[in-house]
């Protein structure tokens, strides 16, 4: 098991810019795929990004690939959502997942540890 801490959630106008970091407390981090994934008042949490144990494959939904950017550093057990030209549709709990089977995956079941979230509030 691996403790997730989201941090850096907040309000932002749309067009501005918020980066979101996760910091795990497992030693072997690297051994985890790492993704995001949000959650808007009543939706379904729905996938945002993935990324590698060595950071070399990421995969992105859709409606955020061009504006987020996933990231890590292992030395720091931590991994990052760099998020730019923010909507107003991309308000909701931001979330960090790690799966244990390292995969790079957009599918929920694959991810066995979850943070609590950070909200993220973008205003029109």
């Amino acid at each position: 098991q691996v403790h997730l801490v989201e941090s850096g959630g907040g309000l932002v106008q749309a067009g501005g810019s918020l980066r979101l970091s996760c910091a795990a407390s497992e030693r072997t981090f690297n051994n985890y795929g790492m993704a995001w994934f949000r959650q808007a008042p009543g939706k379904e949490r729905q996938f945002v990004a993935s990324i590698s144990w060595g950071g070399s494959r990421t995969l992105y939904a859709d409606s955020v690939k061009g504006r987020f950017t996933i990231s890590r550093d292992n030395a720091k057990n931590t991994v990052y959502l760099q998020m730019n030209s923010l909507k107003p549709e991309d308000t909701a709990v931001y979330y960090c997942a790690a799966s244990s089977s390292r995969v790079v995956s957009g599918i929920k079941r694959e991810y066995d540890n979850w943070g609590q979230g950070t909200q993220v509030t973008v205003s029109s």
